[in-house]
């Protein structure tokens, strides 16, 4: 049986009903089990697997510690393994360097990227180094949001948000794997209010495309894996032509073909497709479809890829849609899966 792990709030401050990461089987018939209840543990909102899908991570959002567990393979079970300082304030996201070494955590609120020594038995170590993403002025920071890689594992690529005194940007660091050292190659600035959030990287490894917060944009860029750097090609609106209010995209996904790209609008509680061409990389606007709940900040495909999956984290649900492989439309399966506050969603092998 897989399994799918979802990560979520659970503090007053946040309005949250969430209690802790939750386990669910997966049936054959598409049905979700509550398995395991990870109580006791403040704001697990992201997850990430190691390499051998043996242990499990998670950051503590809006406070200054990541979590690790194992993974019993069989039953899918999560033991605590240990918590460790991330340095900074509320870390928002992370992931693992691909020679299983190094966590990477971005702490949104102090504005700086760390990198954290794992362990051999998958716990986790101290902090070795501690990069500032500078803003505008001494003393101000640009808000990380992502610490995500290269299908390669050579590079990391780091969406800053900006906000009020900083800058709105993708920062690109070669990772030294031995060292764990991170070298900057190339920062790309964003529009003034675009707020960058999230980035995936088709499996080309060429084309890259970005999720912009405040303007409900998003972003095709080019990468160059020999030198490091990235350059913005297109920018389109995530939200429908018809539509006049407010937006916050959130969420950003590419389908394991590389032929579409997904985003989730907050406020307008939607998800948008993008056809991708297959030549130029370039975007064209597919569908737009309401997630039936409220501020889907997290998006995600099922393991086989044909579902996206929508954390609904106002409603408690995660919603699932088809994605139709010759035009981009989507359409509701009808499946709703209660949970808590949900704000992030992975699947184990």
């Amino acid at each position: 049986m897989r399994h799918m792990y979802v990560g979520c709030r659970t503090t007053k401050e946040r309005g949250a009903r969430g209690k802790g990461i939750s386990v669910y089987g997966m049936g054959d018939d598409g049905s979700y089990s509550l398995q395991q209840l990870v109580e006791g543990l403040v704001n697990p909102s992201y997850l990430c697997f190691d390499v051998s899908g043996r242990h499990l991570y998670s950051i503590h959002g809006d406070f200054s510690e990541v979590s690790s567990f194992a993974v019993d393979l069989e039953t899918g079970a999560l033991t605590r393994l240990n918590a460790v300082s991330t340095e900074g304030v509320n870390p928002v996201h992370l992931s693992i360097d691909k020679t299983n070494r190094w966590l990477f955590v971005a702490n949104l609120q102090t504005g700086n990227v760390v990198v954290i020594a794992r362990n051999d038995d998958g716990t986790l170590g101290d902090v070795v180094h501690n990069y500032p993403i500078d803003g505008v002025g001494t003393g101000n920071v640009s808000h990380p949001h992502q610490v995500t890689q290269d299908r390669t594992g050579e590079y990391l690529f780091v969406s800053c948000q900006g906000r009020a005194a900083g800058f709105g940007q993708v920062d690109v660091f070669k990772i030294d794997h031995e060292t764990g050292e991170l070298t900057r190659t190339c920062v790309v600035r964003s529009r003034e209010i675009a707020e960058p959030r999230h980035l995936v990287v088709h499996p080309n490894n060429t084309w890259c495309y970005g999720v912009n917060e405040k303007d409900y944009s998003v972003t095709y860029y080019r990468f160059d894996a020999v030198t490091g750097q990235l350059e913005a090609k297109q920018i389109l609106p995530t939200l429908p032509d018809t539509y006049t209010g407010d937006g916050w995209a959130s969420g950003i996904v590419i389908d394991p073909a590389g032929a579409y790209i997904v985003v989730s609008n907050r406020k307008h509680d939607s998800l948008t497709s993008f056809a991708i061409d297959a030549e130029t990389g370039y975007l064209a606007y597919r569908d737009c479809i309401k997630t039936g709940g409220q501020q889907p900040r997290f998006i995600t495909f099922d393991p086989a890829g044909d579902k996206v999956l929508a954390a609904n984290e106002l409603s408690d649900t995660i919603t699932e849609f088809s994605l139709n492989k010759e035009d981009g439309t989507f359409a509701p399966i009808g499946m709703t899966i209660m949970t808590e506050s949900p704000v992030c969603a992975i699947f184990d092998e």
